[in-house]
């Protein structure tokens, strides 16, 4: 199972490195909860650093579409 402080953590880093290169998403979007799910389900299938979880996160918000969310 994946630490919950590191999961917080690569989950606020990918956001915030998503939020900063789209000024024109809002910080309470619902990728925000997309992305913690999918951190949350990539946590639980192999044990990874906060690092590497924020990684993953980034690579994921960036493959969402962007009229869909």
């Amino acid at each position: 199972m994946v630490d919950e402080v590191a999961l917080k953590r690569a989950a606020e880093t990918a956001w915030t490195v998503y939020r900063a290169r789209h000024s024109d998403v809002d910080p309470q979007d619902s990728r925000r909860c997309l992305l913690e799910r999918h951190l949350q389900r990539r946590g639980e299938e192999r044990e990874s650093d906060s690092e590497a979880l924020a990684s993953y996160g980034i690579a994921y918000l960036h493959g969402l579409p962007q009229d869909e969310c």
